[in-house]
C-alpha cells in the first residue's frame, strides 16, 4: 500500500491539506515569544467562530481526552455529583473520568440508542454539580440533544459540559445559546489538523464553579486560561509548536470556504453516503427519534450479510482506502466513514467506488454504480 496515495476516510483523524502540513515545516519559534502569542490569539479569536461562542478558548498540547478530563478534573471535586449519559464508547469514557474525580452517577443506554431525557432528568433532580455528554457519539454515529439536556443543565444549575470533539465545525453546535459551560474539540476532527490539541471553550458560569484547585496539574483549567489572557498569549507548559502552525493554517482555510460553508458541505455530504448505503442495501445502525440525528461527520453501518470485517474494511484498505471499523462490542459487526474536515466530493467518490467493488466481489450487488449515483444525485443538488 502506497501511503502517499491511501485515502483516510475514518471520522479522525482525517486527511490534512497540503498547504497546513507545509505550515508545520516552519522553523521552530519561542513558545514565550509575542510570534507565538500571536499565533495563540488569532486561533483562539477564529476558534470562538468555529464554536459559536465568546466564551474564552484555551489550546491544550493533548488530545480531545484531555479537553475531558480537564473539563471533569477542574469542577468536580471528591464529593461532588458528576451526571455522565452515554449511548457509545466516547460517553462511557465520560463516566471513567467522572468515577475517578467524584460521585459519577451513570445514566446508560444502549450503544447507538437516542437518550431518554426522563431518565437524564430524573437523575438532575436528584442534584449534580455537573452533567457530561457526548453530541457526536463518534462509535455510532449519532448526534445527541445537547440543545435539550443544557435546558436541565440550566434548570437544575449543573454546569454542562460537552463533548463536541467529532461535532464542532461539522454538526450545528450552538455553544452559548445551547448553555453548554464547557465544550471541548480536538485538532483531528472538523479542524482537519494532525492529532495533538485539544480545544476548550469555558464559560465565566463554569470559572465560577471551578475547585480552588483542580485535581489535574497539566489538566488544570484555571492555569490554561489563566495563560491565555497573558499578554502575550502563552500555555502553561511547553506547547506543541508546529500543530499551532498547523491550526492557525487550517482556521484560515475554513473561514476562507466559510465555518457555516464548510457544515454545510459535510451534512450534504453524510446525507450523500446514507443514500449510497441505502442504494447498496446497507443498513444504518444507529437509532433516531426526534431529537437524535444522523450525523453529519460519520456514517455508522451495519456489515452487509455475509461479508466479514477483514474482507470488507481489509479489501477497501488493499484498494487504498481507509474506512473505519466498530469499537468494542460492535467489533466486526459495524463500518464507518468519516464526512469531516477537508472531505472533498471525489473522496467519497472513490470510497464508494471501492465499496461497490468489494460488495461486488463478494456477490452482495451484481453490478457496479447505484450507490455512486444515489452519491451524486445528493452532491448535484
Amino acid at each position: 500500500m502506497d501511503i502517499e496515495d491511501t485515502l483516510l476516510m475514518i471520522p479522525g483523524p482525517v486527511k490534512v491539506a497540503p498547504r497546513v502540513l507545509r505550515a508545520m515545516s516552519k522553523p521552530m519559534i519561542s513558545h514565550r515569544s509575542g510570534e507565538f502569542g500571536a499565533i495563540y490569539s488569532e486561533c483562539a479569536e477564529l476558534l470562538k467562530e468555529f464554536f459559536q461562542t465568546k466564551n474564552q478558548i484555551a489550546i491544550m498540547t493533548g488530545s480531545g481526552t484531555l479537553g475531558m478530563d480537564a473539563a471533569v478534573a477542574g469542577i468536580i471535586g471528591h464529593e461532588d455529583k458528576i451526571v455522565t449519559i452515554s449511548n457509545g464508547k466516547f460517553g462511557e469514557r465520560f463516566t471513567e473520568i467522572g468515577e475517578r474525580y467524584g460521585k459519577c452517577v451513570p445514566v446508560r443506554f444502549d450503544w447507538g440508542m437516542p437518550f431518554d431525557l426522563d431518565r437524564v432528568e430524573a437523575a438532575l433532580e436528584e442534584g449534580a454539580k455537573a452533567v457530561a455528554m457526548v453530541h457526536n457519539e463518534t462509535s455510532v454515529g449519532l448526534t445527541n440533544p445537547a440543545k435539550e439536556v443544557g435546558r436541565l443543565a440550566k434548570k437544575y444549575d449543573a454546569a454542562f459540559i460537552v463533548d463536541g470533539i467529532s461535532s464542532i465545525g461539522g454538526n450545528e453546535f450552538l455553544t452559548d445559546e445551547w448553555n453548554i459551560d464547557i465544550a471541548i474539540t480536538g485538532s483531528q476532527k472538523a479542524l482537519a489538523v494532525p492529532p495533538g490539541l485539544a480545544v476548550v471553550s469555558v464559560s465565566p458560569r463554569a470559572e465560577e464553579k471551578f475547585l480552588a484547585q483542580s485535581a489535574s496539574y497539566y489538566a488544570d483549567l484555571k492555569a490554561h486560561l489563566k495563560s491565555a489572557r497573558k499578554s502575550p498569549a502563552q500555555t502553561p507548559f511547553t506547547p506543541a509548536v508546529p500543530l499551532f502552525f498547523a491550526m492557525q493554517e487550517a482556521l484560515h482555510m475554513a473561514a476562507e470556504e466559510g465555518f457555516a460553508v464548510r457544515r454545510e458541505r459535510a451534512a450534504k455530504q453524510a446525507e450523500s453516503v446514507r443514500s449510497a448505503a441505502k442504494a447498496l442495501g446497507i443498513e444504518l445502525f444507529p437509532q433516531t427519534n426526534e431529537n437524535s440525528y444522523y450525523s453529519n461527520t460519520v456514517t455508522a453501518m451495519k456489515m452487509p450479510e455475509g461479508v466479514s470485517d477483514d474482507k470488507l474494511r481489509g479489501g477497501m484498505k488493499k484498494k487504498g482506502v481507509i474506512v473505519s471499523g466498530g469499537q468494542e462490542q460492535l467489533k466486526g459487526k459495524i463500518f464507518r466513514i468519516g464526512t469531516m474536515g477537508v472531505c472533498s466530493s471525489g473522496d467519497l467518490l472513490r470510497t464508494i467506488q471501492t465499496l461497490e467493488l468489494i460488495l461486488l466481489k463478494e456477490g452482495n450487488i451484481h453490478s457496479c454504480g447505484v450507490g455512486v449515483e444515489a452519491m451524486n444525485r445528493v452532491l448535484d443538488s
